[in-house]
């Protein structure tokens, strides 16, 4: 049994490990091209040359995993999350992909934090993604918030108007 969860732990430390040294090499990878499309032409076309010139040299030397859509996906993930220490190691680079996807910020870093606590799977992850869990959320919030403000400003008069910030106005 004390062998048993040597094992256990020693297969966990090394997948977290090889997890974070992906994230690493993919943000570091995100963040070169970044830094070598600002050091040129700002036009898009010196950028799509450089990740298309980078993905050739790449793949010939390291193989699948490099070509031009990955590359850009890296570089998206550098964009998205530009602080490293602000990623969640739990998540694999999977886990990153499906967020790359998602265009709100605000809803993506809940997705990403949620993934996190709860141990989602990416499968998860996406589910929830597709079901549209935060703006559902979200606008669960909202109702509250109006039925709350309703409900504490009643009006004495029936002559009142509602205003887009909650508040109600007596008319006159």
């Amino acid at each position: 049994d004390d062998i048993r969860a040597i094992i256990i732990n020693t297969r966990n430390t090394i997948y977290k490990a090889v997890n974070t040294g992906i994230l690493e090499a993919n943000w570091k990878i995100g963040r070169r091209i970044v830094e070598e499309e600002q050091a040129g032409a700002s036009r898009a076309e010196y950028g799509q040359r450089v990740i298309n010139d980078l993905a050739e040299k790449l793949s010939v030397e390291f193989g699948r995993g490099f070509d031009a859509r990955e590359l850009r996906r890296y570089r998206q993930f550098y964009l998205l999350f530009p602080k490293w220490d602000a990623l969640r190691p739990e998540l694999t680079w999977t886990h990153y992909r499906t967020l790359i996807r998602v265009e709100n910020e605000r809803a993506r870093l809940y997705y990403m934090n949620e993934a996190a606590l709860q141990n989602w799977s990416t499968r998860a992850l996406d589910s929830q993604i597709e079901r549209l869990t935060y703006e559902r959320i979200l606008s669960s919030q909202n109702q509250l918030i109006v039925k709350e403000a309703e409900d504490s400003h009643r009006p004495t008069s029936s002559k009142t108007r509602m205003c887009s910030t909650f508040s109600v106005f007596r008319v006159a």
